[in-house]
């Protein structure tokens, strides 16, 4: 289970796994001889003519339904399998779709076939190889222009701060607030994302709505940076690549530049604070054949176990052995729920130990954990767990 996030910058497509397959087109393995292809690899045939005239812009959401396949047939993901169309900004999804979908039309039905490399590059967890994806065009809904790129987008300039990070930022409107949210605050902010060369990758301006999220679940520049604000700020933020996605596939490289509005600020719980054990397991830890040690910090009252397949409810608090909190449903004030089958292993195998009622403390090896995912915290991993509810 990936229980952190980064800013809200969503460039690959939600996968989402259906029961009801949908049987693979004739021309899955290859694009066909009469593809049209596009200067970046992207091929793609009418199905269908559409009714529409206009074409979306790349900033503008669309409605869709879809379907994706991986070049042996295998269906990896359908809005139709789910009988519920997909609404999504255009530029917040994998660059083969950004660019494919805005050839399109209402009412069209096109078939793409989406080179690895503008697909998900790659991305552990993410289907690989080029991905074919059946897509039809239901509605675009406008969205304004996206902001202009800002005069000193290549580099900050002489008068902005620099803070011992290398983060640097400047001022564009004075806030009217006086208090500044801390780490492990909500906030919701407006705020436009330029890479140094003018590109915009991302703008909730643009979408007409603010974001909202946890500042201690984005990238580092970001939870550094607005905790410098204050309500009613505008500050431009110009951030090292080492404090934004280093290394991440299909994120935007180098230093980012981001304009940001701090509109609301939602004091949260303070995190609790990393056990004394954190850095390995205590002595008198339980271990599974698998490696996952376990202590029970809090006796439960229920008798059952969840399944593999149960969906249950917890509250959890998760550090890497340096003490660090990554995340937690405890500051967030807000319990977690999700099927057993569809976490990490080190949580499937581990849960499935607790009664409702029970807290229990793990500690999870890199290789039951997120082993290998870019952004992912790495090594072993130490959980927090209350089993809430088993559904």
């Amino acid at each position: 289970m990936k229980f952190f996030i980064l800013l809200a910058l969503v460039f690959l497509f939600p996968l989402m796994v259906s029961a009801n397959q949908i049987e693979a087109p004739p021309d899955v393995a290859a694009p066909p001889a009469d593809a049209e292809v596009t200067d970046s690899g992207l091929s793609s045939k009418v199905l269908t003519k559409g009714t529409g005239t206009v074409n979306p812009d790349a900033w503008d959401s669309v409605t869709v339904h879809y379907t994706g396949w991986t070049t042996d047939g295998k269906m990896f993901d359908s809005s139709v399998s789910r009988g519920k169309p997909a609404t999504f900004p255009l530029n917040r999804v994998i660059p083969g779709w950004t660019e494919g979908v805005q050839l399109m039309v209402i009412g069209e039905k096109r078939r793409f076939w989406i080179p690895e490399d503008i697909a998900y590059g790659g991305r552990p967890g993410a289907p690989q190889g080029m991905l074919v994806f059946d897509v039809e065009l239901i509605e675009i809904t406008e969205s304004p222009d996206p902001p202009k790129a800002p005069e000193h987008v290549s580099a900050p300039p002489e008068d902005a701060e620099v803070t011992d990070s290398g983060l640097a930022s400047k001022v564009l409107t004075a806030g009217t607030g006086t208090a500044h949210p801390d780490a492990w605050d909500q906030v919701t902010v407006h705020y436009t994302g330029w890479t140094t060369d003018g590109n915009m990758f991302d703008s909730s301006v643009s979408r007409g709505q603010p974001a909202t999220f946890p500042l201690d679940r984005v990238i580092p520049g970001w939870t550094e940076g607005v905790q410098l604000m204050v309500v009613g700020e505008k500050r431009r933020f110009w951030i090292p690549e080492e404090l934004a996605y280093k290394g991440q596939p299909q994120r935007p490289q180098g230093m980012l530049v981001f304009d940001v509005e701090l509109i609301e600020i939602k004091d949260q719980v303070e995190p609790p604070s990393a056990p004394s054990d954190v850095a390995g397991p205590a002595a008198d830890a339980d271990f599974t054949k698998s490696g996952l040690a376990s202590k029970v910090l809090q006796p439960g009252t229920g008798s059952d176990h969840p399944k593999a397949t149960s969906r249950v409810t917890v509250h959890y608090t998760g550090w890497t052995t340096d003490g660090k909190m990554f995340d937690s449903s405890v500051t967030r004030g807000e319990p977690a729920t999700f099927a057993l089958n569809q976490v990490i292993p080190g949580w499937t195998e581990g849960v499935q130990l607790m009664v409702v009622g029970e807290k229990r403390r793990f500690w999870i090896p890199e290789e039951l954990a997120y082993k290998g995912q870019q952004g992912a915290p790495a090594g072993m991993l130490v959980f927090d767990v209350e089993l809430l509810e088993i559904q």
